[in-house]
């Protein structure tokens, strides 16, 4: 980068820096307060967020001070970090306003903000004498009325809780007199009220007790041991009480300023005369002017400025150098002279750091007083608005009185063209050469409520997988709004609706202040599906706008239900016995095992394999639809009982499955005969438990299913068969749903398990009957042979109603 360029970037980024510090926030506190209390809320009074205090680097940079005070940065509060001694922070006296000044840096962007911290005074400091024992010499020759200059106290407090008074012990011979200096010390002389007598009395104790104005009055005492001496009476006088000198602020230090001159009509060491400075004389005009004790000179000491004392009261005292010495005292007084050597100042008395685009014009933004520390043509300013190059700033200054003028709307304001402002004031003194300086006001136009809240999408999808934890976060759903402050702060609720006799307040809950949606149940899929509702945005502003948006939660299925077999049906626990002929050809079907899962797509998926059998050659599974067939025929060999483990597995993760024991006869040849139907009650309850939803799509297709295939029965069962005495035998397949046999599994269509029966007793050429218990107490279903079928009479059916019905408990 060139030199040119850098040095533009460096202009740039110290005017931004200069805005930014450029506001002023002042606060308030009395001296001595403990460690850790709490003075303000940076982050409140700023407009900053609290929790980005930590991310954005805050931290205090103090101007020509120790480390007092902190900045927590989780809360955004300021607490005492040190004690704070006003009399160490602020040791001069000449004002009584005492301020810690201090800047807040933030980063992410860079922002500077200025911090004035007043501290008042507090009545925490005794009066204290300089000397604790004033020793007085006094000649004997003193006439009443003669005042003694004596040490007075200093108190390191200001204002009312500086000296107030002082007390003198009860004497015959001495009383104080008390008088205030133009900074208002109080001073105090002690004034001899009667002759003194050596003879009687050489030594006088008194003692001085000066005492503060704070509440409680604090005091300091110091002792004053006068010596009464015999006589030299003629003092040092000056040929005036009183002197009047002028000097220039910033005179150079060693200029003369005048040179006393103190006669004494004594003589030898007795008129020979040393200057000093009184005990009048404060400390800060000593600090700044000297004194020589032989010749008289008072001479610049320290640099002077106007602005800081624009006058200064010297007291001296000539005394002689007697063995008991007189002295005789005057009064020089110094008035400085202004040069211009201060600029100008902006005060911003009231202010308002944002209005609102609405607002008419001529609204007053800002009280504003300017100031100037000089005096006469240096003291007077000139007020301006500085604008940029071919900018019109919707402002003017208006003067209401002297020094003070008011910043006001000449424009109508429209935050959509352009939402802040930074007005530069402009101030010059009329002193030569002139001294400028400039302020920043930087305002924020405000938006008015007309933008209502709006979510990024209409329409919010949200899969929310089945067996969820009460209390779970499922989303969070976000609303914009464009205005600002309050007409941005939005709350989130549902809007209710009812379903199932309930209420979605009752299933869902939304955070009302960030929109986190969370489920208050645990969701089952086989029961419920999905939720269609809508959650409302709604801001703060008055009044208040609001929208919605339409939520869509859709419940996933989990692998939580074991498959259930429902063909060839057994008791819990039972083995199922098939008799085939030994004569079977080859792929001869001997049985169909059907298993169901309530839940859905790959969690429903069942596949079938061998967990044992007897001979791994001689039968084969589908895993698909669990048919069993012979892979061969049967040998002498063969046993005549084979035993087969099916187990029906699901497609879940993990997968969960299911076992049936099948027990396979073989006989020579196959009796067709009717024996003792097996009827076992099934229990109605079972349809209640199973999914509405897996209903409606099962039972349609079953029931067309159905309807097609008794069609073909009821024309195959009106064809012509020659009628047998007896039938030949008859299979009965026995079934009850209850919860005992089906435990902690999900509940399923009794027409679907009556059509997946039907389907495995047909292919084996079975004609299945379902034939309802009395009292509704549940069916019977029977399995017969299909050459049996048509030739069994209705009072064959009767009795063996009768007969499993009284068998029922």
């Amino acid at each position: 980068m060139d030199p040119w360029r850098r040095r533009q970037l460096c202009f740039v980024v110290l005017s931004a820096l200069w805005i930014l510090a450029s506001a002023v926030t002042r606060y308030s506190i009395p001296e001595e307060i403990p460690v850790g209390t709490v003075i303000a809320n940076i982050a409140t009074d700023l407009g900053l967020e609290a929790h980005s205090l930590l991310e954005r680097k805050v931290k205090l940079d103090y101007i020509h001070s120790k480390k007092y005070l902190e900045i927590n940065k989780a809360t955004g509060e300021l607490y005492i970090a040190e004690k704070i001694d006003r009399e160490y922070l602020c040791p001069a006296k000449a004002s009584s306003f005492c301020f810690l000044k201090m800047d807040v840096i933030i980063e992410s962007p860079i922002r500077i903000f200025n911090i004035e911290l007043e501290i008042m005074d507090i009545n925490d400091n005794a009066p204290q004498f300089r000397r604790e024992r004033i020793q007085l010499d006094v000649s004997e020759s003193a006439t009443p009325g003669e005042r003694f200059s004596i040490t007075n106290a200093v108190d390191a407090d200001v204002g009312e809780n500086s000296i107030e008074t002082y007390y003198l012990s009860d004497s015959d011979a001495f009383t104080i007199e008390i008088q205030s200096g133009s900074d208002g010390t109080k001073y105090v002389d002690l004034v001899l009220k009667a002759s003194l007598d050596r003879e009687k009395q050489a030594v006088h104790t008194l003692t001085l007790t000066a005492v503060d104005g704070g509440v409680p009055a604090r005091s300091g005492t110091a002792s004053i041991i006068v010596q009464v001496l015999d006589t030299n009476d003629n003092a040092p006088r000056f040929d005036r009480q009183v002197y009047s000198v002028d000097l220039i602020e910033n005179a150079p230090i060693g200029t003369l300023i005048m040179q006393l001159n103190a006669t004494d009509l004594d003589e030898g060491v007795n008129a020979e005369v040393v200057y000093s400075f009184t005990l009048y004389t404060s400390e800060n005009t000593q600090e700044k002017f000297s004194l020589d004790p032989s010749s008289g000179e008072i001479r610049v000491k320290d640099m002077i400025d106007f602005e800081e004392v624009k006058s200064f009261e010297i007291y001296v005292e000539a005394k002689d150098k007697a063995v008991n010495p007189l002295s005789g005292q005057c009064k020089i007084l110094v008035f400085i002279t202004d040069l211009n050597d201060n600029h100008p100042e902006i005060t911003i008395t009231s202010n308002q750091c944002s209005i609102k685009e609405n607002e008419p014009v001529g609204t007053v933004i800002a009280v504003i007083s300017v100031s100037d520390r000089d005096s006469g043509d240096n003291g007077k300013v000139v007020l301006s608005i500085h604008n940029a190059p071919s900018t019109i700033l919707p402002f003017a200054l208006n003067k209401s009185s002297e020094d003070f003028f008011q910043l006001t709307v000449t424009e109508s304001l429209d935050r959509e063209v352009k939402n802040s402002y930074d007005i530069t004031l402009h101030v010059t003194d009329r002193g030569t050469p002139p001294l400028t300086n400039n302020k920043t006001i930087s305002l924020t136009i405000q938006d008015v409520n007309d933008n209502a809240p709006a979510f990024p999408q209409s329409l919010y999808t949200i899969h929310l997988m089945e067996n969820n934890e009460p209390g779970m976060l499922i989303a969070s759903l976000t609303a914009h709004d464009p205005d600002l402050h309050e007409n941005q702060y939005l709350v989130y609720f549902i809007i209710e609706k009812e379903i199932a006799n309930t209420t979605m307040s009752m299933l869902f809950s939304i955070n009302p202040e960030n929109g986190n949606l969370y489920a208050l149940h645990t969701f089952d899929y086989e029961r419920e599906k999905e939720f269609l509702f809508h959650i409302e945005a709604r801001d703060s502003g008055l009044p208040p706008l609001s929208s919605n948006v339409t939520v869509h939660i859709i419940i996933l299925d989990q692998n939580d239900n074991t498959p259930i077999i429902v063909s060839p049906w057994r008791p819990q626990g039972a083995v199922i016995e098939e008799v085939i002929p030994r004569s079977s050809d080859k792929g001869s079907l001997v049985t169909k095992v059907i298993a169901m899962d309530a839940d859905s797509m790959q969690n429903s998926r069942i596949t079938y394999q061998f967990l044992q059998i007897t001979d791994s050659t001689l039968f084969s599974l589908d895993q698909y639809n669990g048919e069993i067939r012979t892979t061969r025929m049967f040998s002498y060999r063969d046993p005549r009982h084979q035993h087969l483990v099916i187990i029906a597995r699901d497609n879940g993760d993990p997968p969960r499955s299911a076992t049936v024991t099948i027990k396979i006869t073989t006989v020579e040849q196959v009796v067709t005969q009717f024996t003792e139907t097996t009827e076992v009650p099934i229990e109605y309850d079972l349809f209640t438990d199973l999914n509405l939803y897996l209903l409606i799509g099962l039972g349609s297709v079953l029931f067309l299913l159905l309807i097609t295939i008794l069609v073909i029965i009821v024309v195959k069962c009106q064809e012509p068969k020659p009628s047998q005495a007896e039938p030949q035998g008859r299979n009965s397949v026995s079934s009850q749903r209850n919860s005992s046999t089906i435990a902690d599994s999900t509940l399923i269509s009794s027409d679907a398990y009556w059509y997946s029966l039907f389907l495995a007793e047909t292919r084996k050429g079975n004609v299945v009957v379902r034939q309802p218990l009395p009292n509704g107490a549940g069916f019977i279903v029977s399995s017969i042979p299909g050459s049996a079928a048509l030739t069994e009479t209705s009072a064959s059916r009767s009795s063996t109603l009768q007969e499993s019905s009284s068998d029922l408990p």
